[in-house]
């Protein structure tokens, strides 16, 4: 299949991520994520909301969610609970459909453990089992903070575990917590609501009664099949990229697929087989992305979606996500800042370029869309923003 072009591949993606037509899917666009709950699926197709920023989630997920505010998101995830908090691609936390958690830690299981979430210096692989096990069973019907949990996990495993040796953040976490990673990718925890200011921790299988992971080989499948369909085409080191582990293991997972090559401008990529309808023009259209949104993090080639200026402007260190973009006809044209004081949010936008009237009517509307959702009163500023990174 020939004679792709980038605009064309920035369409299909934005169609895909429901930005261009917010809650609008292509037929297929979701796994497992109940046909009825428009945020679940949004969730699911975009294969996962980053949420370290829990107001850029919920921003992330009501531009994709017609009609969507804070509340919609923080009722799913926490009422209707069709959306569970946890951590994800590259192990940062995230928004993740509660329906495809199987296939999650499935595939997250499965996947190469960097060498420096091993923490192999401070638990032995038969004490991070043990921790894992502790961790399922206090958590099993409970929402415990750290210092709870830590108390339970104690209990169960020994004084050992409770030893403040963990470095982190000018202080000393205990020895357990090295193996938290492990039991979020093992399905042993996930995020609870807060209580008050202080997070907590619970099981997932509180948010998807038996709970059960996938077998390794399928859910890493259909995860790869997933982020093609959102983010393809794309090569094996793209997706290595987004989920951080190997490019060799990416391509060889790749190579085990039923995927097909496409041509974009003369680069080779990777489709599922069959899955090659594309849309006949390039996008218009102005968003306003927050920081980590799905889009900026998981679409290559970086240097594309990031032209000319973009790439120092709006890239930290080649890293996407740590400033929030302004979005024109699928590439970045720009970054923003939100300064939220009460209900008044007050919006900057840095563009790159000249924005003619159309864009700036977009633009504007755009800025209204984001009040909608954060619940408040915005107001629009066009000029240079002097914050820096994931300010």
């Amino acid at each position: 299949m020939t004679g792709l072009t980038w605009p064309r591949v920035h369409a299909r993606r934005l169609e895909r991520h429901a930005l261009s037509a917010p809650g609008a899917f292509v037929a297929g666009a979701t796994r497992s994520a109940p046909a009825a709950d428009p945020v679940a699926r949004v969730v699911s197709a975009i294969c996962g909301a980053h949420a370290q920023v829990a107001s850029a989630a919920e921003l992330s997920v009501g531009l994709r969610v017609a009609g969507a505010t804070r509340t919609t998101v923080r009722q799913a995830l926490w009422a209707d609970r069709t959306l569970v908090k946890t951590r994800g691609p590259r192990g940062t936390v995230h928004l993740l459909a509660a329906a495809d958690l199987p296939m999650w830690i499935g595939a997250l299981s499965a996947m190469p453990v960097p060498p420096h979430g091993q923490n192999r210096d401070l638990l032995t692989p038969a004490q991070a089992e043990q921790v894992v096990a502790a961790v399922a069973d206090a958590l099993r019907d409970a929402e415990l903070t750290t210092e709870e949990l830590t108390e339970q996990v104690v209990a169960r495993t020994g004084p050992w575990a409770g030893d403040r040796v963990m470095e982190a953040f000018q202080d000393r976490w205990p020895r357990w917590m090295a193996a938290m990673a492990a039991a979020t990718r093992r399905g042993a925890m996930c995020s609870g609501p807060n209580r008050g200011r202080v997070t907590t921790h619970t099981s997932p299988a509180r948010w998807l009664p038996g709970f059960a992971p996938m077998a390794g080989p399928a859910a890493l499948a259909e995860l790869a099949r997933g982020y093609l369909y959102a983010y393809g085409p794309a090569t094996p080191a793209h997706f290595a990229q987004w989920l951080a582990v190997p490019r060799r293991w990416a391509t060889e997972l790749f190579g085990s697929l039923d995927l097909e090559q496409v041509t974009v401008e003369g680069t080779r990529a990777w489709v599922a087989a069959g899955d090659t309808d594309f849309p006949p023009d390039g996008p218009t259209g102005v968003w306003l992305l927050p920081y980590f949104d799905a889009y900026q993090v998981g679409c290559h080639p970086r240097e594309l979606l990031f032209p000319g200026a973009a790439g120092s402007r709006a890239l930290a260190g080649g890293q996407a996500g740590n400033y929030p973009v302004l979005l024109v006809d699928g590439t970045v044209a720009g970054v923003w800042h939100q300064r939220r004081s009460g209900r008044r949010i007050h919006v900057t936008v840095e563009p790159l370029t000249e924005l003619r009237a159309d864009r700036r009517r977009a633009l504007d509307a755009q800025v209204e869309r984001v009040g909608q959702i954060l619940e408040g009163t915005p107001s629009l500023t066009v000029g240079p923003i002097s914050v820096g990174a994931h300010a």
